[in-house]
């Protein structure tokens, strides 16, 4: 099993699919450090030698920025938002879409499960109201009261 910056990296899958695991690191930074290092992207993980993992280390502490770093950036970015008081940072702290995407009929994931808020008729609302006041007064049948 080799790691590369506290990563494990699976024996039995390909490099190109593997660097991929590493926050930060997408497909095209993938072929872009590959090609520096001059390794074939077909190449598995376990084929790779020691010198050749210690190129593809050099150039990603080189030209990127991964992991616990890149994580540290973008949350002083977002606290820099929040601080500030932009609308980014407002709706970072409601937890809402921040880019612009529509909520009335999607943002799910980010607003949670649906909750039903509609009409109630007149005997679950007045079951609704006793509850709430503790009091034991009889709930009226809608056929009975005059309008």
């Amino acid at each position: 099993m080799a790691r590369i910056l506290g990563v494990t990296l699976p024996d039995e899958k390909r490099i190109d699919y593997s660097l991929t695991l590493l926050y930060g690191i997408g497909w095209n930074n993938v072929y872009s450090l590959l090609t520096q290092t001059k390794i074939d992207p077909k190449r598995k993980v376990k084929d790779i030698t020691e010198e050749e993992f210690r190129k593809i280390t050099e150039v990603i502490e080189k030209s990127f920025k991964v992991e616990g770093d890149l994580r540290e950036v973008i949350n002083d970015s977002i606290k820099r938002l929040r601080e500030i008081g932009s609308y980014r940072g407002i709706r970072h702290i409601r937890g809402l879409p921040v880019r612009g995407q529509r909520t009335k009929s999607n943002a799910r994931t980010k607003r949670g499960k649906r909750k039903t808020v509609g009409a109630l008729r007149k005997e679950a609302w007045a079951k609704l109201e006793s509850g709430k006041t503790g009091a034991d007064t009889p709930a009226t049948d809608s056929k009975t009261v005059k309008k």
